[in-house]
Parts: structure tokens; C-alpha cells; sequence
């Protein structure tokens, strides 16, 4: 929502059939770009709440309000009701971790109170143990260690899983929950993650990065599309190298952190 010519790029993609999603806080939504969320031909929009109460949400969130939030997604879904239309498609997005964990079944009620229909809940997608992460991330490695449902009762766990599925299924919500607790695996004798096979997750100065949990190139990156391209990037030495990894027994150190890798996000 900051850059001045988003919905610009939305209605040049969709008009050439290219479906559109994007991630967003709802900070900055104002009625005008509530509009441009449904005409500009927006397929998908995932909303981050990550707490059901003003106290949770904005120690997560330093710097949100709640109320304001709040207030931007109602006018989101009111824009989409006055034009008549059901798109873009809103899902509620939640980063599970011990602060917010028995808020779990307010936040499905939470979203059938303003009429979306989906709860997509994951767990913290990193945990930033790798030996080269940057010093400056170590608050974050900090952060994680200290919020973690890995360690945590998995009686509780499952108990507040239970509270929200009951709510789910009664409000007519469409509920995702991770692999946390004693949840049942999914896929385990499948590839752990095929991302670097099918996809590229570029910085917006052209440093391609293997996915979106490694998100910064300071991290890991395998050169720059936007200076040589896409094509020699992508079968360069360095992506090859990192599939190969990937695809063996002993993963890049920076897959072991991961929640996706690990079956848990």
C-alpha cells in the first residue's frame, strides 16, 4: 500500500490473466484503495491480525493499532459488498506463538464477526539459527526462542486447536492449522520443500532469494535478475548447488530452521 503505483501494477497483471495476491496489514488501507482492492482486479488479499485483543495484537505489532485495523477491515469487506463483487478473496492470516495462543478460537470468531471466510493460521516460519545470520537479526532469533510453541504443553496446544476447530466448524469458517502439538503428519514421505524447483522470491532490487522464509538477501541470495536475468540466475552454479542440497540428506543449514522444512508452518 506505499507504493504510489500498486494498483496500477495489479490491473496491468490481471488484465493479462495473471491472478494477483498480496499480504497486507491493513495499516494503510483508506476507502480509495479499499475501492482499488476490489477494481483494480486484486484476486486475493491476506490480512496479518495476529491477536484477538488490543493488548496481544499491538505487543506483536509495535506501532499498530487494533482499532485501526479493525476499522480498515471492515472497509475493506464493505467496498467488496457495495460493488457487488467476491473478489478479492480475503483470508485472515495469524503467526501462532505463546502470546497469542489462547486467542486462537477469538481470532475465527473474530472473522466471521467481519465475514471472511477463511483463517489461515501458521506457525513462526524461522528460527533464525543459522551461523551466518547477520548480527543485526539477533533480536529476532531472540524474539522466536522466547515465543515458540515447539517446547510448549502439548495438552494445551491441542486443547486451544480443539476450541478453534469446534468454533470453525459452528461459524462456518474455513480453518488451516499447523502441524503443531499431536497433529498428524502431512506428507512425510513427500519432498520437504519444492520451491526452489518452481519458483523465484525476488527483492525489489532483483537479489533472488530461494523462498519467502529466507525473505532478505542478506541472508542468502543467488545473484541479481533484474542486472543479468532471470534465466542465467536460476541454472546459475549457486541455485544448482543449493538444490542439490536441498534435495539430499544433509540440507543447507539455513533449510534446518525452517518451518516449512520441518513440517511445522
Amino acid at each position: 500500500m506505499m507504493h504510489p503505483r500498486f494498483f496500477e501494477m495489479v490491473s496491468f497483471a490481471a488484465k493479462r490473466g495473471i491472478r494477483v495476491s498480496t499480504n497486507t496489514n491493513l495499516t494503510l488501507l483508506t476507502p480509495a484503495r479499499a475501492r482499488s482492492c476490489v477494481t483494480s482486479g486484486l484476486s486475493s488479499i491476506h490480512v496479518s491480525i495476529d491477536g484477538a485483543s488490543a493488548a496481544t495484537y499491538e505487543f506483536i505489532r509495535p506501532g499498530a493499532r487494533f482499532a485501526k485495523v479493525l476499522r480498515n477491515l471492515r472497509r475493506l469487506m464493505d467496498a467488496r459488498q457495495s460493488l457487488k463483487s467476491v473478489t478479492p478473496h480475503v483470508r485472515i492470516v495469524m503467526v501462532l506463538m505463546q502470546r497469542n495462543l489462547d486467542e486462537l478460537p477469538d481470532i475465527v470468531t473474530l472473522a466471521a464477526t467481519y465475514g471472511v471466510t477463511e483463517v489461515f493460521v501458521q506457525h513462526l516460519c524461522h528460527d533464525f539459527t543459522e551461523a551466518t545470520l547477520p548480527v543485526n537479526y539477533a533480536p529476532m532469533r531472540t524474539f522466536i526462542d522466547s515465543e515458540t510453541l515447539e517446547h510448549q504443553d502439548k495438552a494445551r496446544i491441542d486443547a486451544r486447536f480443539a476450541q478453534a476447530r469446534e468454533t470453525a466448524q459452528r461459524l462456518g469458517v474455513n480453518l488451516r492449522l499447523p502441524r503443531m502439538g499431536t497433529e498428524p503428519a502431512r506428507n512425510e514421505d513427500g519432498p520437504r520443500c519444492e520451491w526452489p524447483w518452481k519458483g523465484a522470491y525476488v527483492s525489489y532490487r532483483g537479489e533472488a532469494m530461494p523462498c519467502c522464509m529466507v525473505s532478505t538477501p542478506d541472508r542468502m541470495q543467488f545473484g541479481n535478475m533484474a542486472r543479468v536475468g532471470v534465466e542465467p540466475i536460476w541454472h546459475n552454479e549457486l541455485y544448482r548447488a543449493f538444490r542439490a542440497a536441498l534435495a539430499s540428506d544433509s540440507p543447507p543449514q539455513i533449510c534446518r530452521g525452517c518451518a516449512v522444512y520441518r513440517r511445522r508452518f
